[in-house]
């Protein structure tokens, strides 16, 4: 598994749509870019500083033309990927911004700590419409292009939907208080259901069929909360529309089967360090941008060098794609996953016990058949495994997070330890008051298997 060190703790995380780069936002102010080959080596490619403060989140448009960045500074950076041109507006927001979401090529939204949704026009220099129907930070933003619609999560413990081609600024839907934190969001099955993660660890299902007042089911089992979910593209012999990726605080990126519900094993282990932000990319090979300062250095160059690295790129794109899934937790490393390698290695080991569970019953019919129970043995075996998979799950439950130490000058060193803490404490509340009663009136829970986390 190929790892990124980037020197500090990363807090988001995108990858170029159509080019095998990714951008990493840390808590230092910096962006930084790496490219990387069909192994997942990484190259560096620049590193900006839009602020001194730290950068909470990153959007990046369709083609890949423009990055977009908030964070503590309250400003919103627009970032020109093929001239690290920086355009900012400063005071874009009364506090801190937690998420940016890029919509449309003409439409960008922001989420800050108050709660407060700003919708923006790249081409001007102010806000187009404002939204404060919510009290708390925005954690996610999903976007539904087919009603051009725009859902927000909160921690104040609602979602709300915004018709961006409505004239009021008012959203169109507002869910009940689901009596938990809302921290990611996703849509899955062709956009008809939406999946949210809460900061119990229960995953909560709306259906757009029968409104957003109140979720349909609740699936739990994840150990603790849901902190990041991220669809995955069509992969051979995966239902892709039905699969997504779980982030969790315990430092586990899963692969998760909604409807019917089914763990598919676990993509990365971050270790003690929550995940925070998960992301999938492409690569077809090296990135023609690996080479792109010596070619601004060097403006002459013979045409037939051109058409050879034209030919080259064509060729790249050619080759089947390869699909990487970034992950990143409160630590310094941005972690790259083979997911088509993951699934193959999934349903290798799914057959080997399935081979391995098949001998052992062959081995049971001839004993039974030569007059010898086997039953101390087939007794040893369970117990065998049931004490392997309790191992499993005590070593993968271990968990917490570390402080983290930055370079720098001293004011911006304790500038960046209050940042943590706070993000921290808002993202992560205490056990005693996360535990609350079940709402009245909810809907029953779909019925899981009590082994959906066996092994972890």
């Amino acid at each position: 598994m190929p790892e990124i060190a980037v020197g500090a703790q990363v807090f988001d995380v995108v990858f170029h749509p159509n080019r095998p780069i990714v951008y990493t936002g840390l808590l230092t102010g910096h962006i930084k870019a790496f490219s990387y080959n069909d192994q997942g080596s990484p190259q560096s490619l620049f590193s900006l500083r839009p602020s001194k403060r730290s950068c909470r989140g990153l959007s990046i448009n369709g083609d890949g033309s423009t990055l977009y960045a908030v964070g503590k500074s309250k400003a919103l950076s627009v970032i020109d990927t093929a001239t690290q041109s920086i355009d900012i507006r400063s005071g874009a927001h009364d506090c801190a911004i937690n998420r940016v979401k890029s919509l449309t090529s003409w439409m960008v939204a922001t989420g800050d700590d108050d709660g407060t949704v700003k919708l923006w026009d790249p081409r001007q220099r102010e806000a187009a419409k404002t939204y404060t129907q919510h009290f708390d930070y925005i954690s996610d933003f999903l976007w539904l292009p087919d009603k051009k619609q725009l859902v927000s999560t909160s921690g104040d413990g609602t979602l709300s939907v915004m018709d961006i081609r409505a004239k009021k600024p008012e959203p169109i839907a507002h869910s009940e208080d689901q009596e938990d934190e809302l921290l990611s969001i996703v849509a899955i099955k062709g956009q008809s259901k939406i999946l949210v993660g809460t900061q119990l660890g229960v995953i909560s299902v709306f259906n757009r069929n029968k409104g957003w007042a109140d979720c349909v089911d609740r699936i739990p089992g994840h150990p603790l909360s849901v902190d990041a979910l991220c669809n995955i593209p069509d992969v051979p012999g995966v239902d892709a529309p039905s699969t997504v990726l779980t982030g969790s605080s315990d430092g586990f990126v899963r692969a998760v089967q909604i409807l019917p519900t089914k763990l598919l094993g676990v993509v990365a282990d971050h270790g003690e360090f929550p995940i925070e932000r998960i992301a999938v990319g492409e690569g077809v090979g090296q990135s023609d941008e690996m080479g792109s300062d010596a070619g601004r250095s060097d403006r002459k160059v013979k045409p037939s060098v051109d058409a050879d690295s034209e030919a080259e790129s064509e060729e790249a794109l050619s080759r089947p794609k390869r699909w990487w899934v970034g992950s990143v937790g409160h630590d310094d490393t941005l972690r790259m996953t083979d997911l088509e390698g993951f699934f193959r290695e999934t349903a290798a080991e799914a057959m080997s016990k399935a081979a391995l569970n098949s001998d052992v019953d062959d081995e049971d019919s001839e004993e039974e058949w030569g007059g010898l129970s086997g039953a101390d043995d087939d007794d040893v075996q369970t117990s065998t495994l049931a004490k392997a998979d309790t191992d499993d799950n005590e070593s993968g439950d271990e968990g917490g997070t570390k402080p983290e130490d930055h370079e720098g000058e001293d004011g911006e060193e304790e500038e960046q330890e209050d940042e943590v803490k706070a993000h921290n404490k808002k993202r992560k509340r205490s056990e005693k008051d996360s535990i609350k009663k079940p709402k009245k009136g909810k809907k029953e829970q779909v019925p899981i298997d009590r082994s959906f986390f066996d092994g972890l």
